[in-house]
């Protein structure tokens, strides 16, 4: 059985990983701060979610932290920071083209 890597949860000033764009409140920043289940337990549940903190036009500059479900957090978005965790267990990193930013400490 493989553990879940990101299962300890974290500040929103080191999160997992960012996705940013215009999502369905304006211009969105979602930070993964922490998840449920292993990528393949979550393939396999359609209301697997995620730990995240969410800053918004309609959040007036401050985050707004809760469960989201994965596949209605990220939509839209695009990953633009990832953790060396997050990349192990998803095996996902950031795209070609997309300007690498500096954790927030």
């Amino acid at each position: 059985m493989a553990k879940n890597l990101l299962g300890k949860a974290r500040t929103k000033d080191k999160p997992y990983a960012i996705w940013q764009g215009f999502g369905a409140f304006g211009d969105t920043e979602v930070r993964l701060l922490k998840t449920y289940q292993t990528p393949i337990n979550e393939s396999h549940n359609a209301y697997s979610r995620w730990f995240v903190a969410v800053r918004s036009d309609h959040t007036h500059g401050s985050y707004d932290m809760g469960d989201s479900y994965i596949g209605e957090v990220t939509r839209g978005l695009t990953l633009v920071q990832t953790d060396p965790l997050f990349e192990e267990q998803y095996g996902r990193t950031v795209a070609d083209g997309v300007e690498l930013t500096e954790w927030v400490s």
